[in-house]
């Protein structure tokens, strides 16, 4: 069981609607490099690489590097958060 300041960190890590955008894109197109995620939900590239670092911290979101850039994807509690936030439209 996570403490409530753990949980904390899980429910800031998905606080904006930019960092909503981006796992909904990694859930559709694992394997997203930064400058994909920012030219595709309309984000500078800072802004987005740093929304990209709080969804790693909050484990929401993997970053594997097999090559010259990170790719992205979801993880099983960023795929909870997505399911939640639809349960609560």
């Amino acid at each position: 069981m996570k403490s409530d300041r753990q949980l904390e960190q899980v429910v800031r890590g998905f606080s904006n609607h930019k960092r909503i955008a981006i796992i909904r894109l990694l859930v559709q197109e694992p394997g997203v490099s930064v400058s994909e995620i920012s030219r595709r939900v309309r984000s500078n590239y800072q802004t987005t690489a740093d929304h990209v670092r709080r969804l790693h911290r909050a484990g929401l979101i993997h970053k594997r590097q097999p090559g010259p850039a990170q790719q992205h994807e979801v993880s099983d509690r960023g795929k909870a958060v997505l399911k939640f936030l639809s349960a609560v439209r």
